[in-house]
């Protein structure tokens, strides 16, 4: 029996690397959708890794709601599915080995996104490969769920392309997928909560990014663990073996049941607050000694390692070190002069962060001609108080991603300032405070 099982999986692969269509939506969309990311976001730095998540994504939902129940109701049209239910064999296995296969052609699918990215843009490998693949095992069973439950509801392979259009578009469009969620309007944030896409998204960029394991990341994965369980539990119970075979009227409600899951995890996350609008601004006049004085700073990099370089103090304005001209420069960019000087001190905080990520030759005496201006500038409580509110808060207020009248055209992912930025702020103000070795 598990030799006959195990040849229906390999005949399943074979088939669908015979058939044009499916390599062209299991391997040609995927990556043309990846060259359409990169050609959008090209300022991004480094290229696409701040898409990836979503990248991936939309791979794997085509391979689910296109793919696998094209594959289903395409055999299922042509008998195979009759003649396979007189096997001697449980007749749940053949569907479970026609997932299996699919998973594995989605899985190559994304090897060949991710080789690409890297190969062709110079995208970093996952920063954690184990908690990646965790992520997309997670994704794939849930979007195979909503893909069995398309295959078993559709009448025809027309009927699977609108089917799948109901799932994949409004993902696509406000679900978080292929429109980042900052961008969105709070209605189509709100709505995106109740869309297993935003989940899988967060979970699949954590991963990449290396911040896997956050707060969020557990109910993102019962999330995706509810929606595709009952979608693939509903579509177990409604999988029909042969064509002109109609639902009966309570497939309405089953299909009802699959949809609450998606429901029940939106109401979920807004009361548990996941869905409401950023809080604003917290601001900087009113962080308070206590937390400035529980910033640490044993953690951070020294001044002479690749990350948050800062060149020694300068000993006569930084005209040594052929800084005056663009010290000058600085003193008059506008962004540095924001009416709130919170967000001026960020948005100084900035250029040298801009200058370490794109690995500007001269980044450690840059973050030196931003901390000796961040000096002369503010002073005393005022300058603690703002690269305080930087370091403890790097999510809020807005960033500086480029700057052209400072000699930096080239945009870097705003996620990215944020992470240095916070990091740089620690530093500054150890070094203002003397906690820090200057």
């Amino acid at each position: 029996m598990n030799r006959g099982l195990f040849q229906h999986f390999l005949l399943t692969l074979r088939l669908n690397f015979r058939s044009r269509q499916a390599i062209v939506y299991g391997y040609l969309v995927p990556v043309f959708f990846l060259v359409a990311f990169a050609s959008v976001f090209r300022a991004d730095s480094p290229a696409l890794l701040a898409r990836m998540g979503q990248v991936l994504t939309i791979g794997i939902l085509g391979g689910a709601c296109f793919g696998l129940p094209t594959a289903l109701v395409a055999e299922r049209e042509r008998g195979v599915w009759r003649r396979y239910r007189l096997l001697p064999v449980p007749t749940g296995s053949l569907v479970l080995g026609s997932l299996a296969a699919r998973l594995v052609i989605v899985a190559s699918s994304a090897v060949l996104q991710i080789a690409v990215a890297r190969y062709a843009y110079h995208t970093p490998f996952p920063a954690h490969p184990l908690p990646t693949l965790f992520a997309f095992l997670a994704v794939c069973l849930s979007f195979l769920g909503l893909g069995l439950l398309v295959a078993s509801i559709a009448d025809d392979v027309p009927a699977v392309q609108a089917l799948g259009q109901c799932l994949f578009l409004p993902m696509i469009l406000i679900g978080g997928v292929a429109v980042p969620l900052s961008i969105l309007p709070p209605w189509a944030r709100l709505v995106s909560g109740f869309m297993p896409g935003r989940y899988a998204v967060a979970v699949l960029q954590a991963g990449y990014v290396g911040t896997a394991g956050g707060p969020g990341g557990a109910f993102d994965f019962l999330a995706l663990a509810l929606i595709g369980a009952a979608a693939g539990a509903v579509g177990m119970k409604l999988f029909r073996w042969e064509t002109g075979r109609l639902l009966d009227r309570t497939a309405r409600i089953w299909v009802g049941v699959a949809l609450l899951s998606w429901a029940a995890v939106g109401l979920a996350a807004g009361l548990s607050g996941r869905l409401a609008p950023p809080p604003a601004p917290p601001e900087f006049q009113a962080i308070g000694e206590r937390q400035i004085a529980g910033i640490t700073y044993g953690d951070l990099p020294g001044d002479n390692e690749l990350a948050t370089p800062i060149a020694p103090r300068f000993t006569d304005g930084g005209k040594s070190a052929g800084m005056d001209a663009f010290a000058a420069k600085l003193k008059g960019w506008e962004p540095g002069h924001a009416d709130d000087a919170g967000q001026a001190v960020r948005n100084l905080i900035c250029v040298a962060s801009i200058a370490d990520l794109a690995e500007d030759p001269r980044e450690g005496v840059i973050a030196r001609t931003v901390f000796t201006h961040l000096e002369a500038r503010y002073h005393g409580e005022e300058l603690r108080k703002a690269l305080a509110w930087v370091a403890l808060y790097p999510n809020e207020g807005t960033v500086v991603t480029s700057a052209s009248e400072l000699g930096f055209p080239r945009a870097i992912g705003e996620e990215f300032i944020r992470d240095r930025n916070a990091l740089y702020a620690r530093k500054f103000l150890g070094k203002a405070m003397g906690r820090i070795r200057d």
